[in-house]
């Protein structure tokens, strides 16, 4: 063998021990698709959330750190941070955010605009008429996801307390006037109370600052009953709630899990099945689906919870009109 084709040899047996070498096994990692994960809440408070999430990540075979990396990003509840967070996952270059709430997904879908980096949405109250997409069938930007009308499950939930207790008169509302699919829903329920013949009493909560003035404001104004529309702030604090109302001696209602956590109504859609969902609308896109072509999805199943444990606190009886209409009971 020459000198020449010695050289040759060993230029190429070190290029095999180089890629052969221990960091260069690590290299597969650059090969992740990286996912963001826009969190209007607090991780805590998503704990089960995300459980889901990443549960329906791994039925379609993901695995974290082997196939994909999640980014995540938490506004604490404040929405004023969203944009920025938002901003953030588009410079680290996701394929992907994942958001909730229509606060999150607006956030989202702005920071997007000039990257077009896909955007999945889910637990997004109207997602048509807070502007998020332009059609449910055919979406057309960068946002796809569930969404849900929150107004019909508001105006549903007073229904159900009118059935529950007919000599209901005055129901006390905590919402966030300042999120955007709150709105709708309040408006809703005005309607709905205008026909049960019942009065709505509302109670703004903005911030965690107001939990406690609105809630002393509940115990002062005579009324029979409490419902709670589905807020961030009012979402990582529903177990406060559900036990205030108890204090206060007054049936309430809210989403399913808030009569897992106390209160003694719950009605609404399985959110951990729509986190889970949002997997699958993930993994479109990874395998190279636009955005723009996924039809929205909305939830077509709704649970209804009875707290019968809450209810015997309370010294109620549950009528069987009510009871019949259970899909569970907590006991």
């Amino acid at each position: 063998m020459s000198h020449t084709e010695r050289s040759r040899v060993l230029i190429a047996l070190a290029v095999l021990s180089w890629s052969a070498s221990p960091g260069r096994a690590q290299q597969p990692i650059a090969r992740l698709a990286r996912i963001g994960f826009l969190g209007v809440s607090t991780p805590e408070a998503w704990t089960t959330r995300i459980a889901a999430f990443r549960a329906g990540l791994r039925d379609l075979g993901y695995a974290e750190g082997k196939n994909i990396t999640i980014e995540f990003r938490f506004a604490q509840g404040q929405y004023d941070r969203l944009p920025e967070l938002a901003a953030e996952l588009v410079r680290l270059k996701v394929a992907v955010i994942v958001t909730h709430s229509a606060p999150g997904a607006l956030a989202a879908k702005h920071a997007t605009a000039k990257d077009r980096i896909p955007v999945v949405m889910t637990n997004v109250s109207d997602a048509l008429g807070a502007g998020i997409v332009a059609s449910l069938a055919r979406p057309g930007g960068n946002v796809t996801g569930d969404t849900f009308f929150v107004p019909e499950l508001a105006a549903k939930r007073l229904e159900l307390l009118k059935v529950a207790f007919p000599g209901l008169r005055r129901v006390a509302i905590l919402a966030n006037p300042d999120n955007p699919g709150n709105l709708p829903a309040l408006q809703a329920m005005q309607v709905a109370a205008k026909e049960l013949n019942v009065a709505l009493v509302r109670c703004d909560v903005r911030s965690l600052a107001d939990m406690d003035g609105a809630l002393a404001a509940v115990a002062s104004e005579n009324v029979d009953a409490l419902a709670i529309v589905e807020d961030i702030v009012l979402i990582q604090n529903h177990r406060r709630i559900a036990e205030a109302a108890i204090k206060q001696r007054l049936p309430s209602i809210s989403f399913v899990e808030y009569a897992d956590s106390g209160g003694l109504f719950g009605y609404g859609a399985n959110y951990l099945a729509l986190y889970r969902r949002a997997a699958v609308f993930v993994d479109k896109i990874l395998k190279g689906a636009k955005p723009g072509d996924i039809p929205i999805e909305r939830p077509t199943k709704f649970e209804f919870v009875v707290n019968t444990r809450t209810a015997k606190e309370l010294g109620l009886s549950i009528p069987s009109a009510i009871l019949l209409r259970t899909d569970r009971q907590v006991e």
